[in-house]
């Protein structure tokens, strides 16, 4: 497993923009980086993409040979701020038909980690409206990953001023108390939201604690970094141990 010293299965996230680099070289990309398992945002610009557009994901995931261990559902276009469709009444139907072929490419890959982004604030639609139809939708979405044995995640998300779930720091005592119950745990250092030993946070000794409370997971990598440069932390950690 790449990056010693990241404990609990460290492994790949197949992040979209800055990065550049097409859907259909990142999982070998991963791959040779050292990583088995990766995740992965919604692969498509659509809900219900094209047969031959799944298989080229699919193909793309088991040619290289890594595994699949998290895959977003439809989220409309996360680089440009959106952040999912749980909660967006006049998209229920668009989350809904996602669920069917998200549970499918996660049959035929193994993968049993869903995350479902819960959706931005409306300004023209009552909190409590948007609340109501993202229960509905949940409870949807987890009786259908139910069936081969899957969870569903809800993620909170720093930074997104519309976003109404809790920042990291909300959620950071939640964390601590009731780590055996996390889902997923996903990093990147601070400032910038770079690779890992390019910020100032302890991330090892968070993991190590975050292993010490229970958790047991996959601890996924989701930063910002050119694509050129994207691994480079892997060896730079390598030299000082």
């Amino acid at each position: 497993m790449a990056g010693e010293g990241m404990s609990n299965d460290v492994h790949g996230e197949l992040l979209d923009a800055p990065h550049r680099v097409s859907p259909a070289r990142r999982p070998a990309r991963v791959r040779r980086a050292g990583f088995p398992e990766v995740e992965c945002w919604w692969p498509s610009t659509t809900a219900v993409p094209d047969v031959a557009d799944i298989a080229r994901f699919e193909s793309a995931i088991t040619d290289a040979g890594v595994r699949l261990t998290g895959l977003n559902f439809f989220a409309e276009d996360m680089p440009d701020a959106d952040r999912g469709l749980v909660s967006w009444p006049a998209r229920a139907s668009e989350f809904r038909d996602n669920i069917d072929v998200v549970v499918a490419i996660g049959e035929k890959l193994g993968c049993r980690s869903f995350d479902a982004l819960y959706g931005n604030r409306i300004a023209d639609t009552a909190p409590e409206a948007q609340d109501e139809i993202a229960l509905e939708n949940l409870s949807l979405a987890a009786a259908a990953v139910a069936r081969i044995g899957g969870t569903v995640l809800v993620e909170p998300v720093s930074g997104a001023p519309d976003y109404p779930l809790l920042t990291a720091d909300d959620v950071a005592a939640v964390i601590e108390q009731h780590a055996a119950e996390s889902g997923h745990i996903q990093i990147a250092d601070d400032p910038g939201r770079g690779a890992p030993g390019t910020g100032e946070l302890p991330l090892e000794e968070w993991i190590a604690r975050s292993g010490e409370l229970g958790y047991e997971g996959y601890i996924g990598l989701e930063y910002k970094q050119s694509a050129s440069a994207a691994f480079d932390w892997i060896a730079r950690e390598a030299r000082t141990r």
